[in-house]
């Protein structure tokens, strides 16, 4: 199949021109730089505008685009580039792919987990939880509303409501690895907090299924089925890498020195993949013990 990425030279979109070229699809990308004729074409989200000869003969169109959530404090400015950064392209992106003739037979967009608020206990929330009131949230909730026009242009649309991924080669467990190899890791405030997250491995089997699976519309929250505390995640790791487990990071200190994203941290985010699991998708890794190792062994 031919696919086309959006966002694709980040950490996760990386893996996946990998996983896609590996198994023999061809992959083509949009770009804001001079495009490399035949395999790159130049866009402008903000502007609106997309080279759609980009399309031609695509299958599959995945959407990645945004910034960092967590690699700089919110500022101002770097909230309304948190936003720009994700509704832009997915305004951009599924407005053009509304208007083709020919259009692909499915369109994947990246989401966040994040999108229920960051203090939601008991019961666990799904895909038909509502959403939360912070920041955050409603970031999430303009982000998936741009991907509407795609949808209501009869085009398959995933939304790919995505927890942190753990993989050794980068994101969070990619960080999280340098201060922990010196016996430096910690646990963040008094560790009770639920955390979403999912190995590499997996996010990568979700998406392959996705696009496999004509079913496949809506919003799916990726991440493992069985709801892990901060601490928990922390013990694990200690023991997989055979270091110490130490040091804890106080909940006003982290509020202090990060302000609203440190509820990001520090809020009982308890999510569970409820539509995967009942739609028949089955996680390689289904806790925090063998995510980690799927993770720490790529």
């Amino acid at each position: 199949m031919k696919y086309l990425l959006a966002g694709a030279s980040g950490f996760l979109g990386t893996a996946l021109r990998v996983r896609l070229a590996e198994q023999g699809h061809e992959v083509v990308r949009l770009v804001r730089t001079d495009p490399i004729a035949g395999t790159e074409f130049r866009w402008h989200p903000a502007a609106g505008t997309i080279d759609e000869r980009a399309f031609v003969g695509v299958d599959v169109v995945i959407n990645l685009c945004g910034v960092g959530i967590a690699d700089r404090p919110w500022t101002a400015g770097r909230r309304r580039l948190l936003q720009s950064s994700r509704v832009d392209p997915g305004r951009t992106l599924s407005q053009a792919l509304a208007r083709l003739d020919r259009k692909p037979a499915v369109y994947l967009q990246a989401s966040g987990i994040s999108g229920y608020g960051t203090d939601i206990g008991d019961p666990a929330a799904t895909e038909d939880s509502p959403p939360g009131t912070d920041f955050l949230s409603r970031l999430i909730q303009a982000w998936e509303e741009a991907a509407k026009p795609a949808a209501d242009a009869g085009i398959r649309t995933v939304i790919l409501r995505t927890s942190p991924v753990l993989d050794r080669s980068g994101g969070l467990l990619g960080l999280a690895r340098i201060p922990w190899s010196f016996g430096l890791g910690a646990r963040l405030g008094d560790g009770r907090q639920r955390t979403p997250m999912i190995s590499l491995t997996d996010y990568l089997r979700a998406v392959e299924w996705a696009v496999a699976t004509p079913s496949a519309r809506g919003p799916y929250n990726l991440t493992i089925p069985e709801p892990t505390t901060s601490a928990e995640f922390t013990d694990a790791l200690a023991r997989l890498l055979n270091r110490p487990r130490v040091l804890a990071v106080p909940a006003p200190l982290l509020r202090r020195g990060m302000g609203e994203l440190a509820e990001q941290l520090l809020g009982d985010m308890n999510v569970v993949p409820a539509r995967l699991l009942a739609e028949g998708f089955t996680f390689a890794g289904p806790d925090i013990e063998t995510t980690l190792r799927l993770a720490l062994a790529r």
